[in-house]
Order: structure tokens, then C-alpha cells, then sequence
């Protein structure tokens, strides 16, 4: 009787102690839902589109080293950049890597975003058939040319055409993606394509392509690809972008200070053995990384897509007013670079 008694009174002075512990545990799931988790907390998740090229392959290794930024990246492979595009406009991107000629045409056509960096230049060569007897620009009269539609390649064939006097009228463009380009020249069924990396470099190294040029005598210069940013997520979450922003540093810097870390992520990781040393080796040397882009470069890009059509865009933007670099020069500054 005496434990019983016990047991009861044992019971009875606990019972207060459990409804508290019940009902902060309530309270602490009552404030889960209504504000959710707490944004400070553990790895902030950034939802990146990417293209599966070599000079590219920066911002995916982002996700590699992601933790050590306090993000966690969830990364997505597009097929070419206004694919990418598409996705930050539906909403399903925070941050997208792409040609400057996808975020140009995007935001001419009333995309809230902002190019925030620039990660790699030139990556285009025009190629030949070897025997084709093609040699300039102008020998592309009556040829058949293969380009990928809404790329940077697109806008500087246009460019170098222009130059010449040539229209889209006095040869056959026919667009195919970057891997299909490769197959069409190989195979024959077109007589020459402007070109992205690593692809031109396979073409050239496998012996079904010879280099005719690097278009960059035109007023675009040698292209920067883009890192772009959603109004959404550069206004509505700095603190996630700005940790994104140091982490897209850190990954850069990494590529341009050890090639060799470079080439082993795209030939191993991305390429899965698919592209060689040498290969990447020569996409690199035609397709460099950076941490460098400005307003003014963006500008011509735009004026050059507006002179030739290129984009369909329904008001061309002023590149100052929506290229942001102070999250980028931040981050740079905190990384030691000039």
C-alpha cells in the first residue's frame, strides 16, 4: 500500500511537468508551420540551372563545395540557355547559368532578373568540313550552316555574316543542339557550324572539323556567359545570395588557380570519360574562366542581337539597369581578389 501511495503522489507531481513539455513542443511546431523553419538554420537550399559544357563546369562544381558555403545546391542540367531561362521565369530556378544572349533576350521580353556575374569568355569557333574548300566567311554563300537557336553562337554568326554582307537569305541556317551540331558535320549533312566547347575542340581533334575562325572581331568582342539571378531571390533573400555569390567565387577561383581540379570535374564528373585531357585542354585554351563582365560588354551584346533581329525582343534593356555586380564585387573583395 505504502508504494502504491507512492507511485500515486510520483505520478501526480510529474503530470504538470508533462502538459509543459506537451505544450512547448506544441508551441514549437505551431511556430514551424506558421513561419517555417528558421532561415538562419543549418544549409540554405539554392536551385541552380546549369549547361553540361566545359566552360560551364564552374558553376556546377559549386555544388561540390556548396556545404563548406553554408548553401546546399540543387542543381539542374539544361540543354541550352533559354531553357535555363524558361525555368527561372516559371519560377523553378533561383539562379541560372547561361549565354548573354538568353538573359538579354529574356529580359527585353519583361524577365525579372539580373545578370549578378560572369563566368567564362570566348567559347565559339566556326568550323568546316575539311575538304568542304571553305576558308572565310564569305565561302558560307550558298552552304548549308548549322547553329543551336537562342545561343551566343547564333548572335556572333549573325555578326560575322553581317560583315560580310551575307543574310540569312544567301545560305540555309539550320538549328540543331550542340551535340547535334557535331553529328551533322561529321555525317556531312551540313557544310560548316558556328560552335560552343568542348564540342569544337572534339570536332577538331576527331579530324571532321577544321577551325575557319574565333568570331571575336566582331563589336561583341569574345563572349562572357552569364551567371543570372531572379529579382525574387537577389531581393527577397540577400543574405542566401550572398552566400551563393562568395560560394560562385570560391568555385571560379578554385578552376583558374588549379587547371588540374578543372579537368578532372569536367572530363570525370560531368563528361564521365566522354571528353579527353587534351580535348578539355583545348576547349579551355578557346574558352577560359572568369570572374570578369560589365555593363558596357552587355550593352553591345544587346545592340548587336537588336541590329540583326536576333531574340525577338519586345524592348531592348539598358544593361545598366539591370546588370548588378555589388554581390559579385563583394565577393571578390572577400576573397582577396582585385
Amino acid at each position: 500500500m505504502p508504494n502504491s501511495v507512492h507511485s500515486t503522489s510520483s505520478a501526480r507531481a510529474t503530470a504538470p511537468v508533462r502538459r509543459t513539455a506537451r505544450l512547448a513542443a506544441l508551441l514549437a511546431a505551431s511556430a514551424v508551420l506558421a513561419f517555417g523553419a528558421l532561415p538562419a538554420s543549418a544549409q540554405e537550399v539554392i536551385r541552380v540551372g546549369n549547361l553540361k559544357l566545359a566552360h560551364f563546369a564552374g558553376v556546377s562544381y559549386i555544388k561540390e563545395i556548396a556545404s563548406s558555403c553554408g548553401i546546399t545546391v540543387d542543381l539542374k542540367i539544361f540543354a541550352k540557355g533559354p531553357d535555363v531561362m524558361q525555368a527561372i521565369l516559371a519560377g523553378e530556378l533561383d539562379v541560372g547559368a547561361t549565354a548573354s544572349e538568353a538573359a538579354i533576350s529574356g529580359r527585353g521580353n519583361g524577365a525579372q532578373i539580373y545578370i549578378v556575374g560572369g563566368f567564362a569568355r570566348g567559347g565559339a569557333r566556326l568550323l568546316a568540313v575539311p575538304d568542304s574548300g571553305i576558308r572565310t566567311v564569305a565561302d558560307l554563300k550558298g552552304k548549308k550552316v548549322g547553329v543551336t537557336r537562342g545561343s551566343i553562337q547564333e548572335v556572333l554568326l549573325a555578326a560575322e555574316m553581317g560583315k560580310v554582307g551575307l543574310t540569312p537569305k544567301d545560305l540555309t541556317i539550320i538549328y540543331l543542339g550542340y551535340p547535334d551540331l557535331n553529328q551533322a558535320l561529321l555525317q556531312k549533312q551540313v557544310d560548316a557550324i558556328m560552335q560552343t566547347e568542348p564540342q569544337s575542340a572534339q570536332a577538331i581533334s576527331r579530324g571532321f572539323g577544321a577551325e575557319m575562325l574565333k568570331p571575336y572581331d566582331t563589336p561583341v568582342g569574345s563572349p562572357v556567359r552569364t551567371l543570372v539571378m531572379s529579382e525574387k531571390f537577389y531581393k527577397g533573400s540577400p543574405e542566401a545570395a550572398k552566400k551563393f555569390m562568395a560560394c560562385f567565387v570560391k568555385a571560379q577561383k578554385t578552376f583558374m588557380d588549379d587547371p588540374k581540379v578543372a579537368e578532372k570535374f569536367v572530363t570525370q564528373d560531368v563528361f564521365k570519360g566522354q571528353l579527353t585531357a587534351e580535348e578539355f585542354q583545348e576547349a579551355l585554351a578557346n574558352s577560359p574562366y572568369t570572374l570578369e563582365i560589365s555593363a558596357d560588354h552587355i550593352q553591345k551584346t544587346t545592340d548587336v542581337m537588336a541590329q540583326y533581329g536576333i531574340g525577338k525582343m519586345s524592348s531592348p534593356a539598358k544593361a545598366e539597369d539591370w546588370v548588378k555586380l555589388d554581390l559579385l564585387d563583394a565577393a571578390k573583395a572577400s576573397a582577396g581578389i582585385n
